[in-house]
């Protein structure tokens, strides 16, 4: 079995991994595969080079096409149109891999053995990403064993944690991100069923990560959802993901995290009427909040100030169960900036550490 990783994790071993070394990944589709490794690979000035071998007819898009050298007489492979020009170390990401041809699986098992096709090496320094798609909806190809060995194998599984934060930076509708948080089943549609019991022509519409990004496109111009928007989102996520949103809407947090930890003493009296569960979802918000960067640089004092005057409020109002949620969700890697931003106050410093130690003597 693979071993599973998240998406902080996938950023790591990405990192740490040699670039003589492939890297093998298997998940669902629209988890966000893809998008980590462009996002990861460019920031470090590096070409990446998608290749959707479920879609590819003809083994020529990778490897080139075959033509006689007139001068010599023999028949060689031109290089494709995207072999770097400059010698510069390139990232082949081949999406689809357990969908290609078995004649394209070929040109694969080269580039994994010794980095060339067709006799033409890759730059010094190339790195080769491979993505397998799981679940029975899929049309699949076999692996032969010999391809898989020559990739380091990992089962990519982002939690609802790495989404909301992707979304938080990306400034997804703040609408569809609660919803999330509050219903996680329907990120991925892990454990809901269709409402229909004969899906047209077998197909059947399940959210992901993806559509949950073009869902919120769609409705950010919208300030009221109506009807019309509700069957236009049925078709991006499908209707049993749909009609729950359309229920989340009723019963939105009454505060932001921006206006808690920004003006605090605006949403005092709102935070003294809220109740456990819906602080236990604030919490989280607030934490995703600072991870994301969004607080200004120049107004970071005054929402540390907001968050100690936040947790205090918490304990004047004996949820002592709220402040430890908040302090056990802080120990997760994800969250290091968070520690980070609170380190900067003593006061915050000296609530939380005695919160953390009084769970870790628990």
């Amino acid at each position: 079995m693979a071993v599973r990783v998240d998406a902080s994790e996938l950023i790591q071993l990405l990192e740490l991994t040699p670039s003589d070394q492939n890297v093998m990944l298997v998940g669902r589709h629209g988890i966000g595969k893809s998008q980590i490794i462009a996002d990861h690979f460019r920031e470090r000035d590096m070409t990446v080079v998608p290749f959707f071998l479920g879609q590819m007819s003809d083994p020529g898009d990778l490897i080139g096409l075959l033509h006689k050298d007139e001068h010599t007489g023999r028949s060689e492979f031109l290089p494709p149109f995207w072999w770097p020009q400059d010698d510069q170390p390139i990232v082949l990401f081949l999406d689809e891999l357990n969908r290609a041809r078995p004649e394209i699986l070929q040109s694969v098992m080269e580039l994994a053995l010794n980095k060339t096709l067709a006799g033409k090496r890759l730059p010094a320094g190339s790195v080769i990403v491979s993505a397998v798609n799981e679940g029975d909806e899929y049309q699949l190809t076999d692996l032969d064993p010999a391809l898989v060995s020559r990739f380091n194998l990992y089962e990519f599984a982002p939690t609802v944690e790495d989404w909301l934060l992707w979304a938080e930076r990306e400034n997804i509708d703040a609408r569809i991100t609660s919803f999330i948080q509050k219903q996680p089943q329907f990120l991925d549609g892990h454990g809901i069923g269709s409402e229909s019991d004969e899906p047209l022509s077998g197909l059947v519409k399940t959210p992901d990560r993806r559509g949950w990004a073009r869902v919120s496109k769609l409705i950010e111009p919208i300030e009221r959802l109506e009807a019309a928007h509700i069957k236009l989102i049925a078709g991006i996520v499908g209707s049993a993901s749909a009609n729950a949103f359309r229920r989340s809407l009723a019963t939105p947090l009454p505060v932001s995290p921006a206006g808690v930890l920004l003006e605090f003493s605006k949403q005092r009296k709102t935070l003294g009427k809220m109740s456990l569960s819906e602080l236990l979802l604030l919490n989280e918000q607030i934490l995703v909040w600072i991870s994301s960067g969004k607080c200004p640089a120049a107004r970071e004092p005054k929402a540390r100030s907001g968050l100690l005057s936040y947790l205090n409020l918490l304990r004047k109002r004996k949820l002592d169960e709220a402040v430890a949620h908040l302090v056990s969700m802080l120990g997760k890697p994800k969250f290091e900036s968070v520690m980070e931003f609170i380190s900067e106050s003593i006061e915050l410093t000296e609530l939380l550490t005695g919160y953390m130690e009084g769970i870790r003597i628990e």
